[in-house]
């Protein structure tokens, strides 16, 4: 759960301190897979960001965050797509570029992870990893050490 409070904090706190410095409140529109995002890690965003509002809304496929995004005007400042989809999207104008003046942690970015990225976005302009899943269906014979268990 810290790793991934460690993962989507810097996105979060990005986009929340990348505005000029107010004292109102400002909301932030987020727009993620129903699984990724604990409550528990949200109540506690929330208290750790009383100037903020958060409005967190949740999608299960591809194909539902697509929608929503292509009928234009979404509204969200994060949101969280595939990597399979995202050429698409960008082609479509959907995201707007990453300022990477307000994102400090982007030197600290694994290169493979952004090579992958990059075959959908190029020069890196839109997105940045979130999450990674390996594949234990993809098990080689021979390649590892000993039985698993």
């Amino acid at each position: 759960m810290n790793r991934l409070k460690r993962l989507i904090a810097p996105v979060l706190c990005a986009t929340v301190l990348g505005g000029a410095a107010h004292a109102e409140e400002r909301t932030l529109r987020v727009y993620n897979w129903f699984d990724y995002i604990t409550p528990k890690a949200l109540e506690d965003f929330k208290a750790q960001n009383t100037q903020t509002r958060l409005v967190y809304d949740i999608f299960d496929t591809n194909e539902a965050l697509e929608a929503k995004l292509l009928t234009g005007n979404s509204g969200y400042d994060v949101v969280v797509p595939s990597n399979v989809f995202l050429a698409k999207q960008i082609e479509a104008g959907v995201f707007q570029p990453l300022d990477r003046s307000k994102l400090p942690n982007w030197s600290h970015l694994d290169p493979k992870l952004m090579k992958l990225i990059e075959a959908n976005d190029p020069g890196n302009k839109f997105a940045v990893p979130l999450h990674v899943r390996h594949h234990p269906d993809r098990f080689q014979p021979g390649q590892s050490q000993g039985r698993p268990g």
